[in-house]
């Protein structure tokens, strides 16, 4: 099948002063170029995961490539059947990233990074004083992770620097971090270096990164993703299935949202298990009474009445200055 567009990923850590107004240009753009997705704008930088046609997604990269507070940005490109998102949300956040490290800039201090093909041969020969440590939530490790990798029981990456205490023992021992597309990487990697971890480094551009330049070559499971798609394949070298269904036990690499809007966990479950539960986790979330209706994904559009893209948006008379 053709794959006619294009899902970008992508941060970039820059100062924004004038982010209220770059937030309504940023829109405006997306909105001409009918480009959907979810996007943050921060005092700290830019984080975004991106999705509309090939050409349309080509002119967003340039348009933030031009900027040069993001002329650094380096954008992770998949190729997809049709649009991930049928929405597009433009928002003002204190940071990029939700975390409780707003004190950390890493553009003063972060972990050096480790190129995917480099980081391929440490998980081919792995050695003792080698830690791959995955900073995702559970849910997501849950779903898909490196072979060999130290996970960490934490529902959000808000509960990281807590973890960090349970590390202690690994201060003499090279750590190298992974997360998503790297974003959580860039913060954890400096944090463990302000706790008094000295060896720290970080998987450059994360597991998506890695999955596209090294064909994903012991990435255990799928990858939790931010979009409607809600895991992406990252191996196509040995692909192995490490979750099970919340409902049978049955090995299983999908993912869903629990149809009650309460409860919304997520969850792995079979195919079988997503139609015989109607989506929920529960009998309990089964009947309740806001239930959404399953469709066989697992993922919702959040309800948003009279749903329009310029919603909110204002024309800016003229180009803003940068």
């Amino acid at each position: 099948m053709k794959k006619d567009y294009s899902i970008l990923l992508y941060y970039c850590y820059a100062q924004i002063e004038d982010y209220e107004a770059y937030r309504e240009e940023h829109h405006l753009f997306c909105v001409e170029h009918n480009l959907r997705g979810r996007i943050i704008i921060s005092p700290e930088g830019l984080n975004g995961t991106v999705s509309g046609t090939r050409e349309d997604c080509e002119k967003y990269m340039a348009y933030v490539l031009a900027d040069s507070r993001f002329a650094d940005t380096e954008f992770k490109v998949e190729q997809h059947d049709a649009t991930a998102f049928a929405k597009l949300h433009v928002r003002v956040k204190p940071e990029i990233v939700h975390s409780s490290l707003r004190h950390i800039n890493p553009k003063l201090r972060t972990g050096g990074y480790v190129e995917p093909h480099e980081f391929k041969e440490i998980l081919e020969k792995p050695v003792e004083d080698v830690v791959v440590l995955d900073v995702r939530s559970n849910y997501e490790h849950k779903v898909g992770r490196f072979k060999n990798a130290l996970t960490l029981d934490m529902e959000n990456f808000r509960d990281f620097p807590e973890k960090v205490k349970e590390l202690e023992h690994l201060k003499h021992k090279k750590i190298i971090t992974y997360c998503t597309g790297g974003i959580k990487c860039e913060k954890a990697s400096a944090y463990l270096l302000e706790q008094g971890f000295e060896n720290v480094h970080q998987l450059h551009g994360g597991i998506i990164k890695y999955g596209l330049e090294t064909g994903g070559k012991d990435f255990e499971g799928k990858c939790y993703v931010f979009d409607n798609r809600i895991t992406a394949e990252v191996n196509r070298e040995n692909p192995s299935i490490i979750a099970t269904c919340y409902i049978t036990s049955a090995p299983t690499d999908r993912m869903v949202n629990c149809a009650n809007p309460t409860c919304n966990a997520h969850i792995p479950m079979s195919e079988e298990a997503g139609w015989l539960m109607d989506g929920c986790c529960s009998e309990e979330c089964r009947k309740h009474p806001e239930r959404r209706p399953y469709d066989g994904t697992g993922y919702y559009q959040k309800n948003t009445n009279h749903y329009s893209p310029m919603k909110g948006v204002k024309r800016p008379s003229q180009p803003l200055s940068r």
